[in-house]
């Protein structure tokens, strides 16, 4: 079985509404409290983000997520609906643009506790695979 990432713990200020805001955005189940002190966000079968209540200070985390085109469209509608600003670029202004960037299509928001998310439809993490 190749190494995969199960889960990984964000924290926050508040886990129940980072964790509520987070997946009504990508339309995926989340879970006020499950298991112990975590407000986990099902991202898919096998990716978690368990979101952590903590007062101490953090530091601010990159998330990007890979979507098909009609996904990045959803999200984006509900990003759009939920008058989140957004942007085209990594860092800078709030432009509300999408970056058609290698082909495909990117913007970046951040949430209430600074976290920034990512939202692709091409990944320039990775060349593609030839087979």
């Amino acid at each position: 079985m190749p190494i995969q990432l199960d889960h990984t713990i964000v924290p926050s200020r508040n886990k129940v509404a980072a964790a509520q805001m987070l997946a009504e955005l990508l339309d995926v189940p989340w879970a006020p409290s499950s298991l112990g002190p975590f407000a986990p966000v099902y991202i898919n079968d096998g990716l978690t983000l368990d979101f952590i209540d903590t007062e101490e200070a953090f530091p601010i985390y990159h998330f990007c997520f890979r979507v098909e085109d009609a996904a990045f469209d959803a999200i984006l509608g509900r990003i759009r609906a939920a008058g989140i600003p957004f942007r085209s670029t990594v860092r800078g202004p709030q432009d509300g643009l999408v970056n058609p960037f290698m082909g495909g299509r990117s913007i970046y928001w951040n949430q209430p506790d600074g976290h920034q998310w990512e939202m692709l439809t091409v990944s320039y993490a990775r060349p593609p695979s030839n087979g």
